[in-house]
């Protein structure tokens, strides 16, 4: 019976560095996977595999406040630069006879 105990016990010293490699490697790529997604943005996943999102505080919510209404600001400033272009899109259309027409009629009413 000790002959069949250390036959087992051989047979199982050989497979363990095997089983130790493949643990390590599996452990390894969880880590980098892990790493990965955070590097990238994507949310962390449960072992349901449902993501979790970081929980929300009040200086969070403070945060997404101001960025809403910087957005608000800047899409009404890019509103208006999309008028002011209008206007010189309008005035480079024009054909130079027209203009010049009108810079002289300016000139004479002024003087």
């Amino acid at each position: 019976m000790d002959s069949e105990k250390v036959a087992f016990l051989q047979s199982l010293s050989g497979i363990f560095p095997m089983i130790a490699v493949i643990v390590s490697v599996a452990v390894g790529a969880w880590v980098f996977t892990t790493w990965l997604r955070i590097k990238n943005g994507y949310p962390l996943e449960n072992s349901w595999g449902k993501p979790i999102y970081p929980k929300t505080d009040d200086e969070a919510m403070e945060r997404i406040k101001l960025l809403s209404q910087e957005n608000a600001q800047l899409r009404a400033e890019l509103g208006s630069i999309k008028d002011r272009l209008a206007n010189v899109e309008r005035i480079v259309t024009d054909s130079a006879h027209g203009l010049d027409r009108e810079i002289e009629q300016l000139r004479g009413t002024r003087n």
